[in-house]
């Protein structure tokens, strides 16, 4: 007999169940992408009100990304332990709450101390949102649907870019940038409360009743032929402890479950977002001191991040096609590549423009289908947390970046051997990869092989 895990991988797919998810899972990632994009339009406006030097500009992105590196482990384990339900909306009220406040800071050290408890809100949104859309997604349609997910993360950096640039005539143009950004959140917060839990996560925990009522609901709407199954038992889990100790507890079973995999995971997340945050976080401040305008800057910046919407289109189309490996493969290297041409074609403004038009699109076809690889790689019981680790280590090392990046980095090294050093991370995590783990297409949630032959989920560790 089938398990109730494997009746929701098969089902249908329907706009007005499952796309419903997708769609509301997707405003939260919209909302974490147009927070870390205003970090390169905050940080010239905000660096100017409080006279800040080059270094202590790069603390504006910093504070924000280290607090969402502390979020997303903390809501990766939250949404593994209490369940994805309670921390889909949580995380969106905290980011809201203290991004208005920032709004409101009389100086910088107040800014800096709300930027980063919003980040850590806000950390929560993608691991928490990539397993409870991956959990509800038919099997067939999982990678195309996890890559669409990316495509909210460009419309989030594209609103932020043009909000930015048709608030540069205003007053206090920054505070305005904030406060327009969590009033549409706000709105989420209380849609998001319609939103079931994730029966894999029923299943998984062994809540039978509350499982079969979802599942037997999915069968019903999405109009399948209505099946007998069974809810196998429960993994049992160590829950110990408090949510510090149970964060890192977390941490130990991602790694015991499969180290290769997990360093893969690291490696891509890090070197990958390191070369997009810094260029993210920086792109304005570059623009303006090649002698851009403060409007075309930001208006370069927006173009940048709307190709971004093609680049996750062309990721939908090719995921499930050429295989996720292949086209992370592929991707990174020549995103990180077009870069560096960036960097050495800085002094004609128009090739500038076509280059990071380049960079916008190549880097959102990587990134979209590396959250859904990297999601897919653990099982239920791990999967917030295993992408929770994976997305914090990369805020912790992009979190120092901008930071790096003004003081150290750009004025030292120069831009062409800063972004070509930044490429060789990202072609040495691809090699890892293409040597170290597992095709994911069409393979069922919790029997992807790691490796050695044997399901993911019977190689979880006993706590």
């Amino acid at each position: 007999m089938r398990t109730g895990d494997q009746i929701v991988q098969d089902l249908p797919w329907r706009w007005h169940v499952q796309g419903k998810i997708f769609l509301i899972g997707g405003l939260g990632y919209m909302f974490d992408a147009w927070d870390v994009a205003l970090n390169g339009f905050l940080t010239p406006l905000v660096g100017a009100e409080f006279g800040l030097s080059a270094t202590q500009k790069g603390l504006v992105a910093t504070a924000n990304l280290i607090g969402m590196a502390v979020g997303a482990v903390v809501w990766g384990t939250v949404a593994d332990r209490i369940g994805r339900k309670r921390a889909f909306s949580v995380t969106l009220l905290v980011f809201a709450l203290f991004s208005v406040l920032g709004a409101l800071s009389p100086n910088v050290e107040v800014f800096l101390l709300l930027r980063f408890l919003a980040g850590v809100g806000l950390g929560g949104c993608i691991p928490v949102d990539y397993a409870i859309v991956s959990e509800f997604a038919p099997r067939r349609h999982r990678g195309r649907v996890l890559s669409a997910m990316d495509g909210w993360w460009p419309v989030g950096t594209t609103l932020a870019a043009v909000t930015a640039t048709l608030l540069v005539p205003v007053s206090g143009n920054w505070r305005w940038m904030l406060v327009l950004m969590i009033l549409p959140a706000l709105l989420l917060v209380w849609v998001r409360r319609g939103v079931p839990e994730s029966p894999l996560y029923l299943v998984r925990k062994g809540r039978e009743p509350e499982a079969r009522a979802v599942i037997d609901d999915l069968v019903r709407r999405t109009g399948a032929e209505p099946k007998p199954y069974s809810i196998p038992p429960a993994v049992v889990e160590d829950t110990r402890g408090g949510a510090l100790l149970a964060a890192f507890d977390q941490l130990r079973r991602v790694w015991a479950f499969n180290p290769r995999i997990t360093a893969i995971a690291w490696s891509l997340f890090v070197s990958v977002m390191l070369v997009y945050y810094a260029a993210l976080s920086w792109m304005p401040s570059i623009l303006r001191a090649q002698g851009f305008g403060e409007i075309a800057a930001f208006a370069s910046t927006a173009l940048m991040n709307a190709l971004g919407i093609v680049g996750v289109v062309l990721a939908v189309l090719l995921v499930d096609k050429v295989g996720r490996k292949r086209v992370v493969a592929v991707a990174g290297p020549l995103a990180a590549l077009s870069l560096v041409a960036f960097s050495v074609v800085l002094g004609n403004s128009a090739a500038a423009v076509v280059a990071i038009g380049a960079f916008g699109l190549l880097s959102l076809v990587v990134i979209p289908v590396m959250y859904a690889y990297v999601s897919e790689l653990y099982p239920t019981e791990l999967r917030a947390s295993g992408f929770g680790w994976a997305s914090s280590s990369s805020r912790a090392a992009t979190g120092f970046a901008p930071l790096l990046f003004g003081s150290v980095l750009w004025p030292v090294l120069g831009l062409p051997l800063t972004f070509t050093l930044l490429g060789l991370l990202v072609v040495a995590a691809v090699v890892f990869m293409m040597v170290g783990a597992p095709e994911t297409r069409g393979r069922e949630l919790d029997r992807i092989a790691v490796g050695t032959g044997t399901p993911a989920a019977a190689k979880t560790p006993a706590p």
